[in-house]
């Protein structure tokens, strides 16, 4: 029997990655063998220490029971102290910090905490997918704020009518950047909190790749003025420690907003399994060497990538951080029928960027999170391809 979804669900936009999954598997029905760079799922592995500490904690009879929601105390100190030793910021761990089950969750609760059925919320294009789809199931109404290879894929603050500026309730930014890996600096975030203040909005900042830098390391919104009074941060330690299974990451900032994103999740979720927090907290306060590690290997396939695509004539947003590369499509194919092609033709997975939302279009994304001798194969097969 098929039953009919809500109107929520209806408004969500139709998934392109669900097509994508349908193609892969097709195109392997006829013998291809894929190589897939369209997911941001790290290949390197949790580091050993991590591992051996939820090992141990799993153990614990201690950690079998209902963990609570806001988080184990002392995972919220460990992330307060990285926060404190990677930015300089203080952040309370009893009422500034709160985890997350993953930052993805924190994503899509946090307009249920203060998003009305007709609010507006800023949300950038191209850009994740669960800033719509949160203000979305939250009743919102999703203004596009467009990301412009001209303006370095920062939002142009000053084109936000001002109309829409007093109906909106938050903002969602988030660098470095998911898709396009662009960096924002300290003068651009002080303009975000400076109209925030102004227009009395929240600012969501999705930092979840700010140990994936290769040149500078990013700052944090936190880093400006009276962004405290405004603004809430998610961090997530998926990329950062290759723990995207793991699900856990961590928001600081107001304490208010934190109370509001807490009174949802204590509501609609139980909180992290407590062996995990124990890793968590391991990776936040253990030997970080292992992600400079990392990142020296995600640079190096960046450096690969980046002159192989050069060299076949593809014109590539230089990537400062992350490990995904922004290309422009040939010919100004658009990017289905672009990635369609090159998925058929030879077995390489890559995103459209229109999956990222309509200002998306006429790009594509490549994950590197594959090693690079598979990165070397699918260059040479793209490079085979003639449009």
């Amino acid at each position: 029997m098929d039953f009919e979804k809500s109107e929520r669900l209806k408004k969500l936009p139709p998934y392109l990655f669900a097509e994508i999954d349908r193609k892969k598997k097709e195109v392997a029905s006829k013998g291809i063998n894929i190589i897939s760079l369209g997911i941001g799922d790290p290949d390197l592995p949790t580091p050993h220490h991590i591992v051996e500490r939820l090992k141990r904690a799993a153990e614990d009879p201690k950690n079998h029971k209902y963990p609570d929601y806001e988080g184990l105390y002392e995972f919220r100190k460990a992330a307060s102290l990285w926060i404190k030793n990677r930015f300089g910021v203080e952040f309370n761990p009893e009422n500034e910090v709160v985890s997350l089950i993953g930052s993805k969750e924190g994503i899509a609760h946090i307009p249920l905490a203060f998003v009305n059925p007709g609010d507006y919320v800023l949300v950038p294009d191209p850009g994740y997918p669960v800033y719509n789809i949160g203000t979305i199931f939250a009743g919102g109404i999703s203004y596009i704020m467009p990301l412009k290879r001209e303006n370095n894929f920062l939002p142009d603050l000053k084109a936000i009518p001002e109309d829409v500026l007093k109906k909106t309730k938050m903002m969602h930014i988030n660098y470095p950047n998911n898709p396009t890996s662009a960096m924002a600096n300290k003068n651009f975030f002080q303009e975000v909190v400076d109209l925030a203040h102004k227009y009395k909005f929240i600012v969501c900042h999705d930092m979840a790749y700010s140990e994936l830098f290769y040149e500078e390391p990013p700052i944090s919104i936190f880093n400006v003025d009276g962004a405290r009074d405004v603004a809430i941060e998610m961090h997530s330690l998926s990329k950062t420690y290759s723990m995207t299974g793991w699900r856990i990451g961590f928001a600081v900032g107001n304490k208010s907003i934190i109370e509001g994103l807490g009174k949802i999740k204590t509501n609609v979720d139980s909180g992290i399994f407590q062996a995990v927090q124990e890793a968590g907290i391991e990776a936040l306060s253990g030997d970080q060497s292992i992600v400079n590690k990392y990142r020296s290997i995600y640079k190096e396939r960046r450096d690969l990538v980046v002159q192989k695509l050069q060299s076949l004539g593809y014109d590539v947003f230089y990537p400062q951080a992350t490990f995904y590369v922004w290309v422009k499509t040939p010919n100004n194919i658009d990017s289905r029928t672009f990635c369609g092609k090159i998925l058929e033709e030879t077995g390489v997975v890559l995103t459209p960027g229109v999956g990222f939302g309509s200002h998306g279009e006429g790009y594509f994304r490549i994950a590197l999170t594959v090693d690079k001798e598979k990165l070397l194969e699918a260059l040479d097969r793209i490079e085979r391809v003639s449009f």
